[in-house]
């Protein structure tokens, strides 16, 4: 997938004025959220079971290697063939090596994050071979011109149903229809000779399992369960990160996933895929491959940011994120949007092609209060800030006025009389109804809204005001 990071600020102000996505944004909205509070609610105990999920993630990183090799000897052990790609080029020759040695002509994939950070489909169809995407989201997206996704769990959640509707009447040149189920019915009907016809599957993987070298597949429309069990070949497609030691582990984790993506108790389907087809067995992939990625995962765990790679992917610090409402997911320009994304993203691309995305926060803490395996996201996006400043990748300007503030933050009694005399210059600036029309030298804060008026003294001379006794404004 081509990155475009770092046109973040201008794809976001274009979103921003973009009305139909504004509407449709408006409609997800709270969607998600309102879902989950009810469903963690469930829990005896959730704070717990965030801590021991978080436990089982960190666990797992601290020792990656050494899951990383258990994994390979037990997916071994039961017949799959377990492949390593250090790059996205490398999943791409992969997956083609595989694909050709199988005599593979068509190939059907459910939801694969990884597989978007190395553009796998447009590699697929330059070989020559069909490649259909069954996630409805993803076929949305693929039959629309391979159009990037704008969420983790829901990637064409940004488009609307008579968007849909105009698509599948234009694609499939049949009648446009009104409602929800008969589109979902005729994305199935489609689908399912493709199902039947595909020589390969492809999918990704929510966790890999070290102590039975099994893959969890989580979904809510069974397309996974088709991908991976009508073809020949199945090829499980994940990061390095996403192993998890034991299934015991995947029980807690599967009690904070659906929970926190969907606010749901538990996902529609859960796959458990542990080798080949044995012998006695009517289903189930003849041969079956891992491909484990790195991509700049080993490079993350040895930063400061390596608490990131704990994601399980469930999209909850999206959900609850003010700028990722406003903007939806295409703005950041790669594969993960959201406050994760701006984590992942610089790390994976390289910071100078990304640095705008860590500034894309209000530090509300939202992201990291939802987080089910305890990211602290802001802190993590401080320190990519920190490190954009550092290597002179913000703009000038921004920089001298944050040389600016330190120098005058290390001066107490300086820095006093000027918050004095700037409280009071802005309290001079304020309208009739007491807000800011226009801030100078801050003209991005007032450009689309206004600015409450200080109260003309700072908080020092309030609270002295307080213990004073005296009267405050």
């Amino acid at each position: 997938m081509q990155v475009a990071s770092m046109h973040f600020r201008k794809r976001a102000h274009e979103k921003l004025g973009d009305e139909r996505l504004q509407r449709n944004l408006q409609k997800i909205k709270g969607k998600f959220v309102a879902k989950r509070r009810a469903a963690i609610t469930e829990l005896d105990d959730f704070e717990a079971t965030r801590e021991a999920g978080r436990a089982i993630r960190q666990r797992a990183l601290d020792d990656l290697d050494a899951w990383l090799a258990l994994f390979e000897a037990n997916a071994t052990a039961r017949g799959a063939t377990v492949l390593w790609a250090q790059t996205p080029d490398e999943i791409n020759r992969l997956v083609l090596e595989i694909a050709f040695r199988h005599g593979a002509r068509k190939i059907v994939k459910s939801k694969s994050m990884v597989s978007e950070e190395s553009a796998l489909d447009l590699a697929i169809e330059e070989a020559g071979l069909e490649v259909v995407e069954t996630d409805l989201g993803e076929y949305i997206l693929q039959i629309n011109g391979y159009e990037p996704p704008s969420h983790i769990v829901g990637p064409a959640l940004h488009k609307s149903k008579e968007e849909v509707t105009e698509l599948f009447h234009r694609r499939h040149g049949t009648p446009r229809k009104d409602g929800i189920e008969e589109l979902c019915l005729e994305a199935r009907a489609v689908l399912r000779r493709h199902y039947l016809t595909a020589d390969m599957g492809i999918s990704g993987g929510n966790f890999f399992v070290a102590e039975t070298g099994s893959v969890v597949l989580v979904t809510n429309e069974g397309n996974a369960s088709l991908v991976t069990t009508l073809p020949k070949v199945h090829v499980a497609i994940s990061g390095i990160e996403k192993i998890v030691p034991t299934l015991e582990d995947v029980a807690t984790l599967m009690r904070l996933l659906p929970r926190s993506a969907t606010g749901q108790s538990i996902s529609n389907y859960v796959d458990l895929l542990t080798g080949v087809r044995g012998e006695g067995e009517y289903h189930g992939a003849q041969h079956m491959y891992f491909i484990l990625v790195d991509g700049g995962r080993t490079g993350v765990l040895a930063s400061e940011v390596r608490e990131a790679l704990r994601c399980i992917r469930c999209g909850a610090c999206m959900n609850h994120c003010p700028v990722y409402q406003a903007v939806g997911g295409q703005a950041y320009g790669w594969v993960y949007p959201g406050p994760i994304g701006s984590i992942l993203t610089p790390m994976y691309v390289g910071l100078e092609n990304a640095h705008d995305l860590p500034a894309a926060s209000t530090m509300c803490n939202q992201c990291g209060v939802v987080c089910p395996v305890k990211i602290p996201l802001p802190d993590l996006q401080r320190k990519l800030r920190e490190q954009a400043f550092a290597r002179e990748l913000r703009p000038w300007s921004e920089r001298a006025g944050m040389r600016a503030w330190a120098w005058l933050a290390r001066r107490p009694s300086l820095y006093a009389t000027v918050s004095r005399v700037g409280v009071r210059a802005l309290r001079l600036l304020r309208g009739g109804n007491g807000m800011i029309r226009r801030l100078p030298l801050g003209g991005g804060w007032t450009r689309g809204r206004d600015m409450p008026a200080p109260a003309g003294r700072t908080f020092r001379e309030l609270y002295a005001a307080r213990r004073r006794g005296g009267d405050l404004p």
